[in-house]
Parts: structure tokens; sequence; C-alpha cells
């Protein structure tokens, strides 16, 4: 650049740097203190100011820049990074005598040693991790399952309770953990919206702001109005503070000393926590938010419990999967009273007809409730739900609210008994049951709307043919107007047919979508067998029966030719779903529908991917969450090697493979019948470390 352009770009390159202080400013006030100093009409020409100067001047435009919180970054893969510092889960409990437990076991592992306690709301939303370098946000991620999490730092910039250069003093490298959540009111307007436009609304604020924060375009997630609030400061060592003056390198010793600073550089910070001195203080915490928590403008779902002195945590320790010197204490379920203003009936994929109780909308556990499922006949039956009950609806821990009762001093005198269709609400044609089943179901198989287009949603999954470009949406549009009436028909689409479907609704498929169509389309010819075999949806055949019918028999032409004897003998595949297999290859419109998807390409009998046979003759059950593979992946390592896999423990099984957050159950049922429990890197060792 010469002297002359240098002193020309000057004024531009002031002004960018003004706007730039303006508008953190403004938004560091509104966010941080609820105080607005310049109306939105002017806070929005400011913006769109500086926008159109980095337009103009894009050399000029800051790294930290306010307008990075616009988003318009598109980002089809995440990639996943492995966190610098583990972020463990931490030990839950919904028993008060457990938190005197804690409080109790602390004070004796410290001695005479003088510590507090701090007590925090524990936020029901989505942990991520910001790292600062030199005072910048360089990266955010997930918690992902604690090892390693998907990198969305594009996303957490739109977030404008992220700062994204740090103010006053700060280290020069640490990491900002909390929680990203969903405030109530901001929820419930997306909602509103997401109605008003005919698309299904978020079941919760916490799966609203997990699914915000993997948006592939970074200018959606900015219009969610998420919002961060850090819990957590983690240094590499004392390095990182040197630089600091010593009293506020003395504040950084403890866990609120660290959340005060982080206040000072920019960060939200909850007003709530408090230091605690025992356990008397701690309960009181405890007691006044499990009632004041309803008050609040997001959702928490527990109380969370530290020491506050840092140095003692090394000395503390950590178990196997949480640390020691913390603990969360779980809010029990709360329990609503509600209106049941009628029942409606869905029908899946399989023919499954479910009630669904439509009840007069209530607020609970953060949301506004309206509907729950009545699971079956059965269900109704037991609960004894009548005409006019008012219900008792449940959301706790959970993310779908259930009904667990009903309210009988509501009851009307004479309530008529809840009778159950006879005929599918979708087709018409009379329900059937089957002896020993709870669920009535429509046999109308291939004529019944919803299970043919539940069985087309079923047939692109990830897990099955994965055709990711074909949503629920565009495979209804393909139904309803008449392209696609089986799976088979997917793989005999023109591109001509599908540029411009959608214009009525107001997503037409474009060129560059047709192609992405047809592509991933062509790309899953290349899936498994077993694969295509659980695609077709078979009534009771899942991923495990499909894999063991795929590798007995080899090939379609086996399967479709066996009997029920033979097909029953075929482990882990009973004599029902061996009458389930057997009638489907019965109908002549479904080996018709094998020909035809054969002829498309598909595969229709198993290739050896075996690895090595060091497994051989060795069955597993594999629980929890691990670092180096999927569930799916360590499954398919397994059986690469040889080896078994099981859904369930029992005396044949030879080892359990435990992950993080293995369920208590299996833990339980493991110990009880000996069997070995082995970990992701004992398990790498079994087989040769490959």
């Amino acid at each position: 650049m010469d002297l002359f352009s240098s002193i020309d770009l000057e004024p531009s390159r002031q002004r960018i740097e003004e706007l730039t202080r303006l508008i953190d400013k403004y938004n560091y006030e509104y966010y941080m203190n609820d105080t607005s100093l310049v109306s939105d009409f002017e806070f929005d020409a400011l913006l769109r100011e500086l926008i159109d100067l980095e337009h103009q001047y894009p050399e000029l435009a800051l790294p930290t820049s306010p307008t990075r919180r616009v988003g318009g970054t598109i980002n089809k893969n995440f990639r996943q990074v492995t966190h610098r510092f583990p972020m463990l889960s931490l030990g839950n409990t919904y028993s008060i005598e457990e938190i005197e437990e804690f409080e109790s076991r602390t004070r004796k592992l410290l001695g005479d040693t003088k510590f507090t306690y701090t007590c925090e709301l524990k936020y029901d939303g989505v942990a991520i991790g910001l790292t600062y370098k030199h005072g910048v946000l360089t990266q955010a991620v997930t918690r992902g399952n604690g090892t390693v999490g998907d990198e969305i730092t594009d996303n957490a910039r739109t977030i404008p309770t992220i700062p994204l250069k740090l103010q006053g003093s700060y280290p020069d490298d640490f990491e900002a953990r909390g929680e990203v959540v969903y405030p109530f009111d901001a929820f419930e307007t997306m909602n509103k919206q997401r109605e008003a436009e005919g698309d299904e609304p978020f079941a919760n604020p916490r799966n609203a702001a997990s699914g915000s924060l993997k948006l592939q375009d970074s200018r959606e997630c900015a219009k969610r109005k998420l919002q961060f609030c850090m819990y957590f400061m983690m240094l590499p060592g004392d390095n990182s503070i040197q630089q600091l003056n010593n009293s506020t390198t003395q504040q950084y010793n403890t866990h609120f000393g660290r959340l005060e600073a982080a206040k000072q550089m920019g960060f939200k910070v909850q007003p709530y926590i408090k230091e605690c001195a025992d356990i008397n203080e701690i309960k009181a915490f405890i007691d006044y938010w499990d009632k004041e928590r309803w008050n609040l403008p997001f959702g928490i779902d527990g109380i969370v419990i530290k020491v506050n002195q840092v140095e003692l945590w090394q000395q503390l320790g950590l178990t196997a999967k949480s640390p020691r010197w913390a603990i969360a204490y779980k809010f029990k379920a709360e329990r609503v009273s509600t209106p049941l203003e009628d029942i409606s009936f869905q029908v899946g994929r399989t023919g499954i007809v479910t009630p669904v109780a439509n009840m007069a909308p209530v607020w609970l556990g953060g949301t506004t409730v309206r509907r729950a499922t009545l699971n079956n006949a059965d269900f109704i039956e037991k609960m004894d739900i009548r005409e006019g009950d008012w219900l008792l609806i449940e959301k706790g821990g959970e993310i779908i609210p259930k009904v667990v009762g009903v309210d009988m001093e509501h009851r009307i005198a004479n309530a008529k008994p809840v009778s159950y269709l006879a005929k599918c609400p979708e087709c018409g044609t009379p329900l059937v049951r089957t002896e020993g089943e709870a669920g009535f179901y429509c046999p109308n198989v291939d004529g019944c709307p919803p299970q043919i287009i539940g069985r087309l949603e079923h047939f692109v999954a990830r897990k099955a043919m994965n055709i990711d470009s074909l949503g629920s949406e565009r495979l209804s549009m393909l139904y309803n107007k008449g392209l696609v009436r089986n799976v088979a028909d997917l793989y005999y689409l023109r591109r001509e047919q599908l540029i411009g479907l959608g214009v009525e609704e107001g997503a037409s498929i474009q060129e560059k979508g047709a192609e992405n169509i047809l592509s991933a389309i062509r790309k899953s010819c290349e899936v498994p067998f077993e694969r295509v075999l659980f695609a077709l949806g078979i009534r009771y055949v899942g991923e495990v029966g499909a894999k063991k019918l795929a590798r007995f028999f080899k090939n379609i032409d086996a399967l479709m030719a066996a009997t029920v004897e033979e097909l029953a003998h075929v482990e882990d595949v009973g004599e029902k779903t061996a009458v389930t297999v057997f009638d489907y290859f019965v109908v002549p419109e479904h080996r018709q529908l094998v020909e035809r998807l054969r002829a498309a390409g598909l595969q229709m009998q198993v290739h050896d991917t075996s690895v090595s046979s060091v497994l051989e003759g060795k069955t597993f059950v594999v629980s929890g969450i691990f670092s180096r593979f999927s569930r799916e992946e360590i499954k398919t390592h397994i059986e690469q090697h040889g080896g078994k896999v099981s859904s369930s423990i029992s005396s044949k099984t030879d080892y359990v493979l435990a992950g993080e957050k293995m369920g208590p159950e299996k833990l339980k049922k493991a110990e009880k019948l000996n069997v070995p429990i082995i970990s992701e890197e004992d398990y790498l060792v079994m087989v040769g470390g490959k």
C-alpha cells in the first residue's frame, strides 16, 4: 500500500475503530447490565454503518469486530477437537443426605485445612469451552463426550454474551467454560414464529440451544438469541497469570475469585453464586432455589456445590468419572395438573397407533406443555383415564413430559372411560392387535400414507442408507406429488422432477439442491447389505437383527427363500421376528421392491470386512461413551475382529466394554454375574492396539 492510499484510508480506519468501540460498549451494557444507552434504531444504524465500511474496506475489518456476531459463515462439517482439559461430568444426586455425606467426606479428607464452598445454579443448557489467547476468542468447542467435542467457533461468535475481545486484566491463555442457554422469552417467541410458518416447535430450550449451536449457517444461529453464562475458568499453569499483579493473582486462588475476575473481563457470570461455610448454608441455598427457580428467566435443574479453594482440588483428586471436590444436587421432578381436552391418534412407520393427550396448556419445567403420549390402550386402561379428567404431568430430568396419573380431585361424576379407536385415523383400515402386545396397529402397510412416509424417513436415516439431503419435509413433498410411493422410487428420480419442487411451500429445490439429492442417492448404493436390510423397515428387525440375518444368510435371495424355522434358527432372532420377516417376503410387491433396489445397484450380499479373528468366540456388551470411537464404530470394530456384540448382559457375556456414563443397571448386572468390565484402553490392548 502506498503513502497516498494509506492517508485516504485513515478516516475510515478511525471510524471503524470508533464504531467498534461504541457498539461493544452498548452491547456490554445491554447484555451484562440490562441497560439501553441508545435506542434500537440508533444501535442498528451504527451497526449498519460498520457493516458497510467493512464491506467497502475489508482490509480494515478487525478480527474482533461486532459484525462477526451477525453470522454469515457456512459450516457443513463441524471439526472434532480433543479438549486440552477433559470436560468431566459431575456426580449427581437427588438426595440431601448424599450432599451431607459429600460435605462430611470432604471435611474428613481435608482435616484441619480451612476452606469454603461455592454454591451456584446448575443451568439446563449446553456446556461449551471457549479458548482465549492474548485476550481474543480463538476457539469454541462443545462438551461432546468429555474428551472430544465439535468446534463451533463461528456460531459461538454470534452469541452476544461471549466476549470476542476481553477487557481489563486477563491471563494470556485460558479456557472459559459455561453453559449456552435459551432464555424462556426468546424460546417462546421462536416457537410461535415456527408454528406460524408451519414448522414443528422445539421440544424444550435445552434441545433448541443444542440444535442452534450445530446450525450450518451462523446467520441462523445469530437469530436464536442464545445466551452464554460462564461458570468455570481453566488455567494451563501459573505461567499464564504471571503478567498480572499480585493482588489479581491472589484472586485466582479461589473459584469464586476467578468468576469475579471473569466479570471484569466482560463475561456474563451468574449473580446468584454464593460462598458457603458449612452444610447448613448449603442446604439453605438449595431450599431457597428449589422454590425460586420458577421465577428465573432461564431453566435450571439443580445446584452445583464446589470446594472454593483451587489448590485443594488436586489434593481431593478425581474418581474415574468425576471430581471429588464438586457435586451436583438435582431437583426432583415438578408435577402439575391440567385438564385433558381430547385424545388424538398418530400412526407410526410400523403401523403402531399411539394415543396422544391434548391438554390445556400448562407451564412445566421451563416450557409450555400441550401434549403428552398415552403410550397404548393398556396404559389408558391402567391409568383409568376418563373423559373430562385432569392429568398429572411430570418432566423433571426427562426431556419429554409424561403422564403419571389422574388428578382424582377434579373427576366429574359418571365420567365415561376413554374409548380406543377401532379404525386407522389415516386410511380407515380396521386396527388389529397381536396377542401379547400392548399396541394396536394398522395392517395396511403399503397403502397407509404415514406408514409409507415413515418408512421413507427410516430408509434415508443415518444408520440406514444415510441419504442426508432428504429430510422429512422433502420426502413428504415427493410423496404428495406422487413422485415416490416406496423406497425404490427414490433411485429412479430424475433431475427435472426435482428442480422447482416445493415452490408452493416456499422451499423450492434449485439445480444445485437437485444434484445434491441425486448424488446422495447414488452414494447410498455403497451401503453394506446389513444396513440395506435394516433400511427396509421390516417389523421387529432392528440394527442388530438385520446384521445377524445378513451374516447368516449372506445374500437377499437366501433370506427371501428361508422358512420360518430357518429364520428362527438365527441367533437372537425369535419366532415373532421370524414370522414377520417371512410374511414380508411372501408379499409379491415386496419382492418386486427388492428387485428394483437390486437393479438400482444396492448391495444385496455380505462382503467380508473382517480384520482378524483375535476376538473369535467372545461376546461383548457395549455401554457408555468412548473417546476414540462412537458406540457404533466400536461395535463394528469388535465384529471386524471376530467378536460378537450383544445388547444385554447374561451369563454368556464375556466382557462388558464400558465407557463414560455406563448405564447403572448394566453395571449392577455385570457385577452380579461377575462379568469382567474392561475400558476402551483394555480393549485396544486386547486387539493388539489396532
